[in-house]
């Protein structure tokens, strides 16, 4: 990709309209964005515990399923359920 594609790719994420969380769905590299992590480590140490929400597959054309996606405030929820408690 040349540096103009990118160019152009990068502006057109940065003004197309946001979904709500309660329906929007995210990649890997949204959900590594979110957590402030490397992707790979997002795909390869976080989406696979068993706490991690279950991932959305899209069928393409042929049937076959696409990249994983999931629910933005299901990764939210997830997040927050590690929120440490203060004690007084």
């Amino acid at each position: 990709m040349s540096e103009i594609e990118e160019l152009v790719h990068k502006i057109a994420e940065a003004v197309r309209p946001s979904l709500p969380i309660d329906i929007d769905l995210w990649d890997v590299k949204t959900i590594a964005a979110y957590l402030k992590r490397d992707p790979a480590v997002v795909r390869e140490r976080i989406c696979c515990l068993p706490t991690f929400p279950a991932a959305i597959r899209l069928p393409n054309a042929k049937g076959q399923r696409m990249h994983p996606l999931w629910k933005a405030c299901e990764v939210v929820a997830w997040a927050e359920s590690y929120r440490e408690h203060k004690t007084s």
